[in-house]
């Protein structure tokens, strides 16, 4: 499966394609905070973070791993946990995102991208 690397807006329709092509509920993805794109559909995250490196030329520290959930709402619909989300050497130390500032940004780029 082609990881497609979101650039532009996608519906939830799309998203649910998605989800549907892998684990039904859910997509697995990877952000690119600074650049604010993101790749999706991936069966591990590491998938996405290396198409991110491979084809946008993203820089690790900047990618974040998410689990996004296509019929849920508000705080249910991202989940912010991922093995690339481990970077002792950023200070985040478990699977998630610590800084609360980072999750801003994370979910300011979902906003954008997914109508």
């Amino acid at each position: 499966m082609l990881i497609p690397i979101i650039k532009e807006p996608v519906t939830r329709s799309r998203l649910r394609e998605i989800a549907k092509e892998r684990f039904g509920d859910l997509v697995k993805g990877a952000v690119d905070i600074e650049k604010g794109i993101m790749a999706l559909g991936g069966e591990l995250h590491i998938d996405e973070e290396i198409t991110l490196i491979e084809s946008e030329n993203s820089k690790q520290e900047n990618i974040w791993g998410i689990n996004l959930y296509p019929d849920k709402e508000g705080d249910d619909f991202i989940e912010y946990d991922s093995m690339i989300n481990i970077k002792p050497n950023l200070g985040n130390r478990t699977c998630g995102v610590d800084d609360e500032n980072i999750r801003i940004k994370i979910k300011e780029i979902i906003a954008n991208l997914i109508k």
